[in-house]
């Protein structure tokens, strides 16, 4: 049993990688905890995940990849997958409504943590996902005021100030393989992954939030896009790979993007949850120790691709029959040794009160943006010698260099207050992530 609490996460990329290796240590049962500031969250983290767990036969690896990104980071998106994205709401709504139906139906979930309250708001969710009202969302109108806002007197020079994140700060702390061109173009529109020929003009209704804003001295709730503007999308599969042919550079430039490293990244945990053996990309043979192109034949598409599904519809009856991976009643693809749990909004400063969370965790993790909730009250939660992750402020643009070693340094007090021990030595502006180790025996000593 292996059992993680993530504070934060504001995605589920941490999970996908982790579900994706789990082929590797069958015997093993991994359960995650997921505590976040919205419930808009929870919902994407349900529907991306969803999504990867479609069977071969509805969906292609490379079409799945192609979705997966392009809900994950474009604020418009085409309008089959709006179609999609209110398909599966109608399935959610049934599901939050009923738990023994999810359970049926998609046993990956647990929502009976959840308030009643916040069920009946992750339904209102779903309902709005399927509103065909385009109107609702604005989402393009509400970039522009997002931009305005941000910008202000530099808003009519925009492109010089996209130019000067890009180059004074993204690629300065590690984003190089961004290129200026999809960074820029995201900038300026919120639309980050255009890998297929397409209409890109449907709002992400995924991608809006709830905020209480003051208006007029009045405290009101207003829904809009309140998301990332300045760092981008890219930065959380597109920077780093297992692949370091993706990082080649000629004439001192990448020769590939960041787009082509999110693809690969997620095409390769794809292939591996499903086929259960590591992927090695067909792009290229090596012949007479050169590289050549291999040429495939393209056919025309239907609903499917019919090739692939063949044979993915091979792997999955040899799943089935190890016993390893099973369908559910929907047909959406069970993972019998993962479960996910979704803790109220606002969890995270009182989960140390409740005695069934005690010496639970194995691995537990702090965004940038929830690490206050680091406290020494949270040790009552971690196992003794669980990792302890903190996300450092590397990206966070806006900061300077000073306050992002400065954060380090806040944030290892506070690991050290609560029992924890300094792993590797961390620096604010090169590592993703501050690793500590908590042990019994320090608590013990103070």
């Amino acid at each position: 049993m292996w059992t993680a609490l993530l504070v934060g996460c504001g995605d589920c990329r941490h999970i996908l990688k982790t579900i994706s290796k789990a082929w590797t240590e069958p015997k093993r049962h991994y359960t995650f905890y997921i505590i976040e500031n919205n419930l808009e969250v929870l919902a994407r983290d349900m529907l991306l995940l969803y999504l990867v767990l479609e069977p071969p036969d509805r969906f292609g690896l490379q079409e799945k990849t192609e979705m997966f990104l392009e809900i994950f980071g474009n604020l418009l998106i085409r309008e089959q997958t709006s179609k999609y994205i209110a398909s599966v709401a109608t399935d959610f709504i049934k599901m939050v409504t009923d738990l023994d139906h999810m359970a049926e139906v998609f046993p990956l979930f647990d929502l009976s943590a959840l308030k009643f309250k916040e069920r009946d708001q992750l339904e209102a969710i779903f309902k709005f996902w399927r509103n065909p009202d385009k109107a609702v969302f604005d989402a393009s109108k509400m970039w522009d005021n997002r931009l305005r806002a941000h910008l202000q007197t530099r808003y009519d020079s925009r492109i010089g100030a996209y130019d000067w994140d890009y180059n004074m700060k993204l690629t300065e702390r590690g984003g190089g393989v961004v290129h200026k061109a999809e960074y820029t173009s995201w900038r300026n529109t919120g639309v980050a992954f255009e890998m297929r020929e397409g209409s890109y003009i449907t709002p992400n209704k995924t991608l809006a939030s709830g905020l209480i804003i003051k208006s007029g001295g009045e405290k009101v709730a207003k829904r809009g896009y309140w998301g990332d503007i300045i760092c981008s999308p890219f930065l959380a599969f597109g920077i780093e790979s297992s692949n370091k042919e993706l990082f080649k550079k000629a004439n001192g430039v990448y020769t590939k993007t960041a787009t082509d490293v999110s693809e690969y990244n997620i095409l390769s945990c794809l292939h591996e949850l499903i086929r259960h053996e590591k992927y090695h990309p067909s792009m290229t043979k090596k012949k007479s120790g050169k590289e050549e192109a291999v040429l495939t034949e393209i056919m025309e598409e239907t609903g499917k691709n019919e090739l692939e599904t063949e044979h993915d519809r091979e792997i999955n009856g040899r799943n089935k029959k190890g016993g390893e991976k099973t369908e559910c009643e929907s047909g959406i693809l069970e993972l019998e040794n993962v479960k996910i749990v979704f803790l109220p909004i606002g969890t995270a400063g009182e989960i140390h009160k409740r005695s069934k969370y005690h010496s639970l965790f194995d691995v537990v993790y702090f965004s940038n943006s929830m690490v206050h909730h680091l406290t020494p009250e949270m040790q009552r939660v971690m196992r003794d010698g669980a990792s302890v992750i903190c996300e450092t402020a590397k990206f966070m643009l806006d900061l300077k260099k000073e306050q992002c070693q400065e954060y380090v340094s806040k944030v290892t007090g506070m690991a050290t207050k609560a029992g924890c021990k300094v792993g590797d030595p961390c620096d604010g502006l090169k590592d993703n992530f501050m690793r500590f180790r908590f042990s019994s025996a320090v608590t013990d000593k103070t």
